[in-house]
Formats: structure tokens, sequence, C-alpha cells
């Protein structure tokens, strides 16, 4: 299907003295000057690596920020991923992808090739970043974004990390954008979350959260079986005109039957009704449970199959196959990187009938 697509090349070019500088703490969080070149138009950038187990991988990720000029195709930012442990290099982009094609918001994504200093780096992911351009280019209410940064984003009074009560209410959050006053709407929703008495809850928390677009991002997590998807891997926008939260995915490689280290995850590794306290508590509630019980129907008969996501898959492994060899991080396995479409598939039938067995659950 994408075959005769050629991804677009992005030509980086780091300094010798801050690539070492770069290299000498890969846990410093502060961006050397770089340039980058994408169709010969040169940019100049600052860069440094991202993600936090991901960094001490082989093939490194990066997070670009445009510096002259400011912006580059309406963008502050890009994230340029290695995907170093999913071998199908599919994964995310699949997911990403899946999440809007069934009405939730999800950053764009799209495969590049990448020459770091004049020798390749491979294939990458360039990922969209999630912040006010990223509503901007939507035309969506200006609003404020929070990025899930670790398991302390579990809406609940109680750490994850600490096991006991948070010392505040947006541990586990880091705001992207938006004003001080936000935080205070952030901490208001926690709290509600959490205190609502469960004869109200029905009526009060649709007045905090988009509970009709938190179903099918929960319907996302729990078909594409993302076991961190519950209390990472998100973002939190709160729509500046109806002052509702919307949930956002990130980060979506341990995905399709396989975890972050890449190895197998069993289609019933996660169950139906997942897990976090706000999905618990919208799941107690038969109006909502049934609602989500009616939107996996639907994306199980129109999407999750098969028949739907097999071009999809097919087409995305085809436009990178002819990349593989010049990939240094995974031209020896080839095979492997062959095999992974056909173990997607059977995930997805796999997980599919797993799901289906369990509907009756949410009656």
């Amino acid at each position: 299907m994408n075959a005769d697509k050629k991804l677009p090349v992005y030509q980086l070019f780091i300094p010798p003295v801050n690539l070492k500088d770069l290299r000498s703490d890969i846990w410093c969080n502060d961006p050397v000057p770089a340039k980058l070149t994408i169709n010969k138009k040169k940019l100049d950038i600052d860069i440094v690596y991202r993600g936090s187990h991901i960094r001490s991988f082989r093939k490194k990720s990066y997070n670009v920020v445009f510096y002259k000029p400011n912006t580059f195709r309406n963008a502050k930012e890009i994230h340029l991923n290695g995907e170093y442990k999913d071998r199908s290099l599919l994964r995310n982009k699949l997911s990403l992808d899946f999440f809007a094609d069934i009405g939730t918001l999800s950053p764009k994504s799209q495969f590049v090739f990448l020459n770091l200093n004049g020798k390749d780096e491979g294939i990458y992911l360039e990922l969209e970043s999630v912040d006010e351009y990223y509503l901007r280019k939507r035309d969506l209410p200006k609003g404020s974004i929070f990025y899930a940064v670790d398991g302390d984003a579990n809406f609940s009074l109680m750490s994850d990390l600490d096991k006991g009560i948070k010392k505040s209410l947006e541990m586990g959050y880091q705001k992207k954008c938006g004003a001080a006053k936000d935080e205070l709407y952030l901490q208001e929703l926690i709290m509600q979350i959490n205190t609502i008495p469960r004869v109200d809850f029905e009526k009060e928390i649709v007045k905090y959260v988009d509970v009709e677009k938190y179903l099918r991002w929960l319907a996302g997590v729990i078909l594409t079986q993302n076991y961190d998807g519950f209390v990472h891997n998100y973002a939190l926008y709160r729509n500046g005109n109806t002052g509702l939260f919307e949930i956002i995915p990130w980060d979506y490689d341990a995905t399709w039957g396989r975890d972050v280290n890449g190895k197998v995850m069993e289609e019933d590794y996660v169950g139906i009704e997942g897990f976090n306290t706000l999905t618990a508590r919208i799941l107690d509630i038969r109006t909502f449970r049934v609602r989500y019980q009616s939107l996996l129907m639907e994306i199980l008969n129109t999407q999750f199959n098969v028949k739907y996501m097999k071009p999809i898959i097919s087409g995305m492994h085809d436009q990178i196959r002819p990349y593989v060899s010049k990939d240094p991080y995974i031209k020896d396995e080839k095979e492997k990187f062959d095999n992974e479409p056909d173990f997607i598939l059977k995930f997805i039938k796999a997980r599919a009938k797993y799901i289906n067995s369990r509907l009756y659950k949410l009656d």
C-alpha cells in the first residue's frame, strides 16, 4: 500500500563538542544546540534525549525544539522515537492512528529516516508534541495540557510511588501549557473524582470530565492492551470552552501483544475494566458502563478486527521495510521484523475474542 512512499530523510548535525556533552550524561535534560536539515531546509534546533528508561537504550530517542525559525510546520517541537524495543517498529504509530480512528484526540506521527553527523541512525517515528500548537492546528479551544509523567497520575489521593497520601494533588503531572490557575482546576478534578458521593457521581462527574471521550479512550487502551496507559502515557487537556477534561494517548509502543521490553504479553493480561480510580468510579455507574460496553462492541465490529487492520499493518510494514537494512540497530533482525505483522494480527484476533467473552461483565 505504502511501499512506494519514501521516508523523509532527516539529517541531524550535532557539533562534536555538543555531542560529547549530550552523551556524557544521558539523564541530563539540558539541551544542546544542533542543526537539522529536512528537504534541504536548514533548521537551528535545541536537542536532548527523551524518555525515562529508553535513554539507556543503544538507539536514542530525541526531543527537538525549533530555535531558528522558532516554529516549523506549525510546531514548536517534535519528538523522534527510536522504538528500539519494538521489533516491528509499528506499534506506537499503529496505536496512535487507531485512537484517532475511533474518535479520540491523538498525536499525529510519521516514519522518518535519521542520519546523525553523516552516519545512518535508522528508522524513527516522528511524534507530534501535545501542546498549544497541537490545539491550534486542530482549531480546538485554548486550554491547559498536563502530561502524566509517572505512576502518580492515577486519579487517586494515594501515591502509587510512595504508597501513602499524596503530598499534593497534582503529583504525577507536569504542566505543558496553560496559566497558573489551571493547576487549581487539575487539583479540583482529582479531589472531586475521589470525594463525590456514589449517589451523586453520575450527575456530578460530567461537570469535570468529558465522559463520552474518556470512555472512547478507555476502549482504545483496553483493546491495544497498554498496561501502563491507565496511570501513565497520556496527557490531560482541559477544554477552555467546556471546562471539561479530555484525555490524549501518548507513547504506545508497549501494545499489540508485547510489553515495554518487547516480551510477549498474553491477550488476557489486562482485564476489560482496566484500572485507576477514575475508571473504577465511572464503570461503577451502570449508564456509563453500558455505554462503554456498546463502544467496545462497535469498535470490535468496525475497526478492531483482522479484516480492517491487516491492510493498515501491511501498508506501514511495506513502507519502512526497504530501510531496515540501513538501520544499524535492526539490520540483522530482518526475519523478526518480517514476522511481526502476523504476530500483531494473531494478537488482534485473540484479544478481540477475549474482550467479547468478557462483555457480559459490563451488563
